[in-house]
């Protein structure tokens, strides 16, 4: 019992959508039907002849049995209504998978009407929003889920065809120092996604290292470097946060780091890339 909501944990190891829509029209037809229902006390002998539902394990005699009239006898020591009427309409809200079987999430009463008003207001809301209505809502949101997936891909393709041309420029303008290009670039508009792509594509281009930054929108720091170059860049990003400040780290051929200050930032890379020119 809960302030939102009540559960009851099932003992089975599967439970569908059509059992669960059942055992709530069967639980709202009882509850319509205005059941009597009956407080009785017997032995745990006299129980084990009445067709229980489930004997309690604990060694209590008598029992306290609930009698729901023709419809479901139980023991249980709570509080019960005096007719199945009382307790309203029930509306099951949620199942999950347990440790021991399956949990029902249900409201019931004035608690349901709440909450069917509440979904009912949100989807309405939500359907509104694509033009629709509201059982229409899953097979919308299928179609936004595609789109953005399509979408994302073009942005991807896109994103990587201008990280390569990015690439070329930087290794065209770079000169070369003892058979590698070492490029020092700080992004101001550009985000990490973005310098990591570019890093990437620059040390699979040619032979180089990278020291590369990004100013926006939150400050990150990239190394990279061909393969088997002398460097470890985790190394050398360590080295760099230790000036200005954040975290970070990597392995020998790439490395990043989120500084907490980037007023010296240039002048950090730039010092760097003069060590590994010589």
């Amino acid at each position: 019992m809960g302030g939102e909501s009540c559960s009851i944990d099932l003992s089975t190891s599967s439970l569908n959508p059509q059992q669960i829509g059942e055992a709530e029209t069967l639980s709202n037809d009882i509850v319509l039907e205005d059941r009597p229902v009956d407080i009785r006390f017997v032995s745990r002998d006299e129980a084990h002849n009445l067709g229980l539902r489930k004997i309690p394990p604990a060694e209590r005699d008598p029992l306290r049995l609930i009698d729901i009239r023709d419809f479901d006898l139980t023991a249980c020591g709570g509080t019960h209504v005096m007719r199945t009427g009382q307790i309203g309409g029930i509306l099951l809200r949620k199942t999950e998978k347990v440790k021991h079987g399956w949990r029902v999430e249900f409201v019931c009463g004035n608690r349901a009407l709440t909450t069917a008003r509440r979904d009912f207001r949100t989807l309405t809301e939500a359907a509104g929003l694509v033009s629709g209505h509201i059982w229409e809502l899953p097979e919308q949101i299928r179609k936004l889920q595609a789109n953005a997936k399509t979408q994302h891909k073009s942005h991807r393709d896109l994103l990587e065809e201008v990280a390569s041309y990015h690439a070329n420029q930087l290794l065209n303008q770079t000169r070369e120092h003892n058979g590698r290009k070492v490029t020092v670039e700080v992004f101001r508009d550009r985000d990490l996604e973005y310098v990591k792509l570019v890093a990437q594509r620059v040390v699979r281009q040619g032979t180089a290292i990278c020291f590369f930054a990004s100013t926006a929108p939150t400050p990150a720091i990239v190394f990279a470097q061909s393969a088997g170059q002398p460097h470890h860049m985790g190394a050398l990003m360590k080295e760099a946060l230790a000036s200005l400040g954040g975290r970070g780290g990597g392995s020998q051929d790439l490395a990043q780091g989120g500084p907490e200050r980037i007023d010296s930032l240039d002048r950090v890379l730039e010092a760097l890339a003069a060590r590994v020119r010589e």
